[in-house]
């Protein structure tokens, strides 16, 4: 099965500047934990909901911060064309929930995440999950941005 059977499609940006207030405000509206932060039409980066309290609260941030100053610059993701066994062995090897994905033309036409993938076949979301629930990894949180 590939990953454009079983992707969200329904993608919402946020630019740069925005502040993680409403960063924070716009992933409580549409009930998501991370938002691709997009400048003149090019994926820059991710924000996460653990983003915003690690990165920013935690590090002294206020609310009017920009998400410049808290999203992940290093930017995972994955080709509707691929299938979905691949992509849940690299989410487990990278410990990641969730991915953006990508049209070959690089694209930014939806999302993946662990929950999609459970639908599919449980080997592979159990594969999966017991690799992204392992501690540590290259996404810890408590490295230095």
């Amino acid at each position: 099965m590939k990953i454009a059977n079983i992707m969200s499609r329904d993608v919402h940006f946020i630019g740069p500047d925005t502040t993680l207030r409403e960063a924070a405000s716009k992933m409580k509206e549409i009930d998501c934990g991370a938002l691709p932060v997009a400048e003149r039409d090019k994926l820059i980066g991710m924000l996460t909901d653990r983003d915003i309290v690690i990165r920013g609260i935690a590090a002294g941030k206020g609310p009017d911060a920009k998400v410049r100053d808290a999203m992940s610059r290093e930017i995972k993701y994955c080709y509707e064309d691929e299938d979905v066994q691949h992509v849940a062995e690299n989410m487990a090897e990278l410990q990641i929930r969730r991915l953006p994905v990508m049209s070959r033309d690089k694209r930014l036409i939806g999302f993946v995440s662990l929950s999609d993938i459970s639908r599919g076949s449980l080997p592979q979301t159990a594969r999966a999950l017991h690799g992204i629930s392992k501690p540590g990894g290259q996404h810890n949180q408590s490295r230095a941005a």
